[in-house]
């Protein structure tokens, strides 16, 4: 698929570098969605954020040299091997099912809020 999906082994220190590449960009963003430009379930999530107005960081696994590792990387740490794997305020949040569950269930906004995804206004559309 991609020069990420190699049949070479990594070594653990290779797949650390990559986690900690990771959880970098989780920590520096509000909200990230690792995602595959691909993925109607990535879409449909990055749609949702949008439309909220928020602000978030889309890292697209397909177009990443690295995306097959990060991808592993991220199944290590989450438990979630699927996309889109969704981080608000540093937290693992989950995939497309958990975040629209989130949203009926009135949580999302004040998730988002919380983690500083609306910064140039002061209330956000709902």
């Amino acid at each position: 698929m991609g020069a990420g999906f190699s049949s070479s082994k990594k070594t653990k220190e290779e797949l650390q570098t990559v986690l900690n590449k990771s959880k970098e960009i989780v920590s520096s963003c509000p909200v990230v969605v690792f995602s595959k430009t691909y993925c109607g379930y990535c879409n449909r999530v990055k749609q949702l954020l949008t439309q909220l107005g928020a602000s978030y960081k889309v890292i697209e696994l397909n177009n990443e040299s690295d995306g097959g590792d990060v991808q592993a990387a991220l199944a290590q740490w989450t438990g979630l091997s699927t996309v889109p794997n969704v981080f608000i305020g540093g937290k693992h949040i989950g995939g497309c099912d958990t975040v629209v569950a989130k949203h009926q269930a009135g949580e999302l906004m004040n998730l988002l809020t919380n983690a500083g995804a609306f910064p140039n206004s002061a209330t956000a559309k709902q």
